[in-house]
């Protein structure tokens, strides 16, 4: 599918490309057809609820795409350990902190992409590089065994491998969660966060996976996260007095992800329905707010009124010019950027998803 210009999309075409969705069925059933056709989503993400069987995720997917005029991001949150969407369809995937080197960090993001590839996937919200070190292991922060090694700098090497290795394979990886996660007490789910580091512990442990790969020429995608970081400069509050979330924060998407590290590729927020977001804000206008922050696309991954409802409230928001329109257009020009270095899908091989979970079998036995 040709990605168009972005001259030639009307407003309504641009609004809709702001929005990550998810879809509450295993088919195009009729709240899903009312998405595609009212809010035109520019990205659709795939959860357990969505996935049967190889066939059916594959129609679903080429149906989604037949519905868009734009060619969307179709993602899955595929990681391995607790966050494995492919269960059903591949055997169970080893989590993050079992792989033991980059190179079995490569294997693991090889088999991971010439599986999203065969299913129709074209991204995947991996790799985390959230830092937990070995004072942080026992925080209930829903981490739990989804981070790379026990140290920034192994981090920043399992990462890399992970995302050169799953894009030379035809999928877009993305790192989460912006700026980092792994000092949390508390799982984002649930409640907001309360990040209590220092300054140079942020920036010497944190944020130094995301600067390494950011330098390194190859992040195409960044989600952010939705968590408070007090004892930093960069901490907003809102008008009520209330602890920003980075999410929502201009100074942490623009001042710090753009300005500072220098990033100018796709930035999403992580699914604004999280207890870290919905607790304090509406989820109409937490993505209003997210976008005026410097995010290019809002995820809403669950429930269909809340998407609709988001989707009213921006429309409002750029009718009004609330909505900078040069902002509008500038994240807009990022997202058909990317678009346009997407990889057509492989045809549907089921030998393929057989031998794949076969590899799996054998990358667990060399963790073990």
């Amino acid at each position: 599918m040709q990605v168009p210009d972005i001259n030639s999309l009307s407003l309504e075409q641009k609004i809709g490309q702001l929005f990550f969705v998810g879809i509450p069925s295993d088919h195009v059933d009729a709240p899903t057809a009312n998405i595609m056709s009212t809010v035109r989503p520019g990205g659709i993400c795939l959860f357990a609820r969505n996935i049967k069987s190889p066939d059916q995720v594959r129609g679903l997917l080429d149906e989604l795409r037949g519905l868009s005029r734009v060619e969307p991001f179709l993602s899955i949150d595929q990681e391995g350990g607790l966050v494995d969407r492919l269960r059903r369809i591949l055997g169970p995937m080893p989590p993050a902190s079992k792989i033991a080197s980059p190179e079995s960090a490569a294997v693991q993001a090889e088999i991971i992409g010439l599986a999203l590839r065969t299913l129709g996937f074209n991204m995947d919200f991996a790799p985390v590089v959230d830092v937990v070190v070995a004072e942080r292991a026992a925080f209930s922060s829903g981490l739990h065994s989804r981070a790379f090694g026990v140290s920034q700098d192994e981090v920043a090497a399992f990462a890399t491998a992970f995302l050169e290795t799953l894009q030379s394979n035809g999928v877009i990886g993305c790192l989460k969660h912006f700026p980092g996660l792994g000092a949390s007490d508390v799982d984002s789910h649930e409640e907001l966060p309360r990040v209590r580091i220092e300054e140079e512990e942020f920036r010497a442990v944190d944020l130094h996976p995301f600067r390494h790969l950011i330098n390194g020429g190859g992040v195409r995608a960044v989600m952010v996260a939705h968590a408070a970081y007090p004892a930093l400069g960069l901490q907003e509050r809102d008008q009520d007095g209330k602890l920003l979330p980075s999410s929502l924060s201009f100074n942490i998407v623009t001042r710090l992800l753009r300005n500072e590290l220098g990033y100018e590729g796709l930035v999403l927020t992580d699914d604004l329905e999280m207890g870290a977001i919905v607790k304090s804000y509406g989820v109409a206008e937490a993505s209003l707010m997210a976008l005026e922050a410097g995010n290019d696309m809002v995820a809403i991954c669950a429930g269909v009124d809340p998407i609709l409802g988001a989707h009213q409230t921006i429309s409002a928001a750029a009718a009004s010019g609330r909505l900078d329109p040069a902002a509008l257009d500038r994240s807009v020009g990022r997202i058909l950027s990317l678009k346009s270095q997407l990889s057509a899908p492989d045809d549907l091989d089921l030998d393929r998803i057989t031998s794949l979970s076969q590899e799996i079998v054998e990358l667990n036995g060399t963790l073990s």
